[in-house]
Parts: C-alpha cells; sequence; structure tokens
C-alpha cells in the first residue's frame, strides 16, 4: 500500500491499517486520527507534524522514524520499536508506550504528561527538557539518558533504572526515589524539595548546587 492509497482509504473512512507496510514514506503533516496501525512497518518513515491522535501503533516499526512535533496524545504505542526515531516536540499526553523501545530515541522537550513508559527502554534516550509528569517510568530503563531540565513532579520511577543519567537541573519535587540506584548521576542544579532518597546508592553523584529543602538523607 503507498501513502497515496492510505489517504484516499482513510478519507472514505477507513480506519483500519493492520500491519501495513509502509516503510521510508512521507506522512509529514499528515491526518490519520483515530487509525489502527498495530504492527506497521513505518521504519524511517517521515511522520513529522501529523496528527495522529488516540491512534493505536502498537507493536508498530518505527527506527529511526521521524515524528518530530506528532500530535500523538491518547495514542498507543506499547511493545512498538522506536529505536533512535526523532520525537523531538512530539505531542504524547497520555499515550501508552509501555514495554516500547526508545534506546537512541530523541524525545528533547516532547510532552509526555501522565504518559505510561513501564519497562520502557530508554537507554541513552534524549529527553532534555521534556514533560514527564505524573508519567509512569515504574521498571523503565533510564540508564545514562539524557533528563536534564527535564520536568517529572509525580512521576513514578519505581524500579528505574537510572545508573548514569543527566538530571542537571531537572525538576523532581516531592519524587519518591527511595532505595534507587543514583550512582553516577548528575544531579547538579536540580530541584529535589520533598524528595525521599532514602537507602539511595548516591556513589560518584553530583550533588552540587542542588535545591534542597526537606529531601531525606540517604544511607
Amino acid at each position: 500500500m503507498d501513502v497515496i492509497y492510505l489517504l484516499k482509504c482513510y478519507e472514505a473512512g477507513q480506519r483500519s491499517f493492520v500491519g501495513v507496510d509502509l516503510r521510508s514514506a512521507d506522512l509529514a503533516s499528515a491526518t490519520l486520527i483515530g487509525t489502527d496501525l498495530t504492527g506497521a512497518n513505518l521504519m524511517g518513515s517521515d511522520l513529522s507534524r501529523a496528527f495522529l491522535l488516540k491512534a493505536n501503533l502498537s507493536q508498530s516499526f518505527l527506527n529511526w522514524a521521524n515524528l518530530s512535533y506528532v500530535k500523538l496524545n491518547e495514542g498507543t504505542l506499547a511493545n512498538a520499536d522506536l529505536t533512535k526515531a526523532n520525537l523531538s516536540g512530539a505531542f504524547l499526553v497520555r499515550s501508552n508506550l509501555a514495554h516500547a523501545k526508545l534506546s537512541g530515541a530523541n524525545l528533547s522537550h516532547a510532552n509526555l504528561r501522565a504518559t505510561n513508559l513501564h519497562r520502557a527502554n530508554l537507554c541513552s534516550a534524549n529527553l532534555q527538557g521534556a514533560n514527564l509528569r505524573g508519567a509512569d517510568l515504574s521498571g523503565a530503563n533510564l540508564s545514562w539518558a539524557n533528563l536534564a531540565g527535564a520536568r517529572l513532579s509525580g512521576a513514578n520511577l519505581q524500579g528505574a533504572f537510572l545508573t548514569g543519567i543527566n538530571l542537571q537541573g531537572a525538576f523532581l519535587n516531592g519524587l519518591e526515589l527511595r532505595g534507587i540506584d543514583l550512582s553516577g548521576t548528575d544531579l547538579s542544579v536540580a530541584k529535589l524539595c520533598a524528595v525521599n532518597l532514602e537507602g539511595s546508592n548516591l556513589a560518584v553523584t553530583n550533588l552540587s548546587s542542588i535545591h534542597s529543602q526537606t529531601s531525606k538523607q540517604a544511607i
């Protein structure tokens, strides 16, 4: 199926495109609201600024795809492969990215508020300036990820892997970080008001100039 035919089918009312092969397709700024693209092959495709609100892209292949500034609020990307994908500035509010593969992906300044990232692989991902308020990051692999300036207030980080991540200038106010391994983490200039660090591993962690008022001491 080519892009022109897919868009014609969408205009005619079709919403199911399960397993469609659209590798390297140009879908920039396309409108595909509420479509079912489960298992679709969109590897290397351009979906920048596309309107995919409430679309289902679970188990899809989006390696190296361009999803910058895509509108995918309340969408589903569970178990999708987004390795090295560009999601900078993407709107993914209340979307489901549980178990998604996002290693090396660019999520800088993306809006991931209240997003489900349970057990997602975000190893070495760029989340600089991202909005992760209220996000579920439980069990997620964030090792060596860049979260400088990210907003994480209200996020769930229980069981997450945080070794070596960059949280420089991040907003972590009110987080429950008890017993979490933060070894090698850069927390310089981070906002840590009312954060519980009891039992956390802070070995070789940069804590210079942090803003902390009521945080519990790590042991």
